[in-house]
């Protein structure tokens, strides 16, 4: 493989783990919001899922980041009668976010991210040191 290949098929891995970083965030920032409207829905997780694909320009198959979906596990209840967004029976539903569980996704996404990050770096490193030799 040559090494604007290997820089294109990090560069979709990169592309691909911002993506799942910025669906992580966004389960984060809504892991304590509630309904809009009492006995409502309150936001409901999202799970980014990896595709691959083959790109024609590199000849490679690259990784892209694929549909974005719902969680489907049940949501958080807690009794709260005070609480404006109780139902009758004085439960509230929150959103079936962990934020233990995303910030484990997160660090992942980080870490996928940076291992592509540095394999650019590396190609790039090499393509240097090549230019080098044939200038001496």
């Amino acid at each position: 493989m040559d090494l604007a290949r290997a820089i294109g098929v990090a560069a979709s891995g990169l592309k691909a783990q911002a993506g799942r970083m910025r669906v992580i965030a966004e389960n984060l920032a809504n892991a304590d919001s509630a309904a809009a409207a009492p006995g409502g829905d309150p936001y409901r997780r999202k799970v980014p899922t990896m595709t691959s694909e083959f790109d024609r320009e590199l000849d490679a198959r690259v990784v892209a980041l694929g549909r974005v979906e719902r969680d489907r596990s049940d949501f958080r209840v807690r009794h709260e009668p005070g609480n404006p967004m109780a139902d009758a029976s004085g439960n509230v539903r929150l959103p079936n976010v962990d934020p233990l569980i995303e910030q484990m996704d997160m660090r992942e996404a980080q870490r996928s991210y940076e291992a592509n990050l540095n394999m650019v770096g590396s190609a790039r490193r090499m393509i240097a040191r090549t230019l080098d030799i044939l200038r001496a």
